[in-house]
């Protein structure tokens, strides 16, 4: 079954360096995994020329090599040539990160390594938030005005069962993060669970109701004596939990090196998270919390000011080149600290408007190449996937290869961002990215985001098959160089 590709792994071994350029060295279900010593030994233009090779992209530091559906055989006879041991992922991207990231890219991995496991839960809280504002919100002609959960008990039933897992996603939050904070920096993610409960417990006061109540001068506290400490919760946010979780951890990273192993196991647990529990109540909460607001008021104050069309306008076009460099990851912590504060986030949607631009520009790709078998192969995937909400395949295989789809993309997202901000577009949650993108948007920017959708969907399309009619930019792709802050 390896034959196939015998010459090609043995190729691909010289074009990358040799084994002595070789770290470390895995691979997923389509794609060989390289942390490079010099990456810039690498032949990038050698590569893609291999039979094999479907594209090539640097992401985290890891050079990777698409092969497609085949790539554990093609890894076979690879390591047979490179005389080198298979490493796991994780292996991989901590070697690629030590050798080939800065701090501000270390801090950006970490930051999406934290927020990844927490995705799928707020992308299906989304999802929840959409189906019960469509019962709830939305009053139907044919029942007498009335929405789907007011005319039917059933419905009603169903859209208030629902709340309870909407809840836990979003309410209680903060547990997901301080679990993945301390799962992140290999500590006792059960202690990042309790610490997290404590940031939420029923015993303090809700967040959501905290202004109010700090108005009117009833906050809750514990009385010490000779000083009080407030009693709020942390529902919904994001930073007062990013930096209890990192206390916890370091925490027990600085016990466990200093306390006996034979005792370790009783005072390290405490050491750890009674302080982190304290610190996260006294100061890292309230310093998180004002962080957090004065974050939020500021993506508030560009989506709903006066020069919104500007914000919007320049959000869309240059979102995709922050996920070029990893600071698209962000924008989950903006967004929950916007819904947080706000009850909605005008962020979010122009980031599915994005997916969406992306997705066209390639589809616009594949309609002047369809009769290319082995260019479809990776266009038709990699718009599904884009349209879907996952744009490194259309970006790192497709629009950034030949550039002039990816400037088709930013100029399209762009014009949909400004109509999306124009128009006061709001979204109830982080959904799931691209053409779904409107099971989570509020009923009142339902139609505007349906024009910025067209929007984004038509203008890439066009462009791209002009930019490529008349020449424009068509060649700018072939020395191309992705700047992901490691090339020093």
């Amino acid at each position: 079954m390896s034959e196939e590709f015998k010459q090609d792994a043995k190729s691909l071994l010289e074009d990358i360096g040799g084994s002595d350029n070789i770290q470390a060295v895995t691979h997923c279900a389509t794609r060989m995994r390289f942390a490079l010593k010099d990456p810039s030994q690498a032949d990038v233009k050698k590569i893609e020329e291999l039979k094999s090779v479907k594209g090539t992209f640097t992401q985290s530091g890891q050079f990777q090599v698409i092969i497609g559906n085949k790539v554990a055989d093609f890894y076979n006879e690879f390591a047979k040539f490179a005389d080198v041991k298979e490493s796991s992922k994780d292996e991989v991207k901590s070697a690629a990160a030590a050798n080939n990231q800065n701090w501000l890219q270390r801090a950006m991995t970490f930051l999406a390594e934290v927020f990844a496991p927490i995705i799928p839960a707020i992308i299906v809280g989304g999802l929840i938030l959409g189906f019960r504002n469509i019962l709830e919100g939305v009053p139907m002609e044919n029942l007498g005005g009335q929405t789907i959960a007011e005319s039917s008990t059933f419905w009603n039933g169903v859209n208030t069962f629902l709340w309870l897992p909407g809840e836990a996603i979003f309410h209680f939050l903060p547990v997901g993060i301080t679990w993945s904070v301390t799962r992140k920096m290999g500590t006792t993610p059960i202690l990042g669970i309790i610490l997290g409960i404590t940031l939420v417990s029923p015993q303090l006061l809700n967040a959501y109701a905290a202004p109010e109540a700090i108005l009117n001068n009833e906050v809750p506290v514990w009385d010490f004596g000779f000083f009080q400490l407030d009693m709020i919760g942390y529902q919904a946010q994001v930073l007062p939990a990013l930096f209890a979780g990192l206390a916890l951890g370091y925490l027990e990273k600085f016990w466990r090196k200093v306390i006996p192993e034979m005792v370790s196991m009783i005072f390290v647990p405490f050491l750890s998270l009674l302080p982190a529990i304290i610190l996260a109540h006294t100061i890292l909460g309230p310093v998180g919390w004002t962080i957090g607001t004065w974050i939020g008021e500021l993506f508030y104050a560009g989506l709903t000011g006066s020069f919104s069309w500007l914000f919007g306008l320049l959000f869309g076009a240059f979102y995709s080149p922050l996920v070029i460099t990893g600071l698209h990851h962000m924008s989950n912590a903006i967004d929950s600290q916007l819904i947080a504060d706000f009850g909605g986030t005008g962020l979010w949607p122009m980031i599915a408007l994005s997916n969406i631009a992306q997705a066209s520009a390639v589809v616009a790709v594949w309609w002047m190449t369809r009769h290319d078998e082995e260019e479809s192969q990776i266009t038709i995937p990699s718009f599904i996937s884009a349209y879907l909400g996952v744009t490194e395949p259309a970006m790192f295989g497709v629009t950034l290869k030949y550039i002039y789809p990816f400037v088709a993309a930013m100029i399209g997202s762009g014009i949909a961002g400004l109509i999306s901000t124009v128009s006061g577009v709001q979204a109830n949650s982080i959904g799931v990215g691209g053409l779904p993108g409107f099971l989570v948007i509020q009923l009142d920017s339902m139609v505007p985001f349906v024009i910025a959708m067209v929007v984004a969907m038509i203008v890439p399309f066009v462009l791209t098959l002009t930019f490529k009619r008349f020449n424009i930019l068509t060649n700018a792709g072939l020395d191309f160089n992705i700047p992901f802050f490691n090339n020093k």
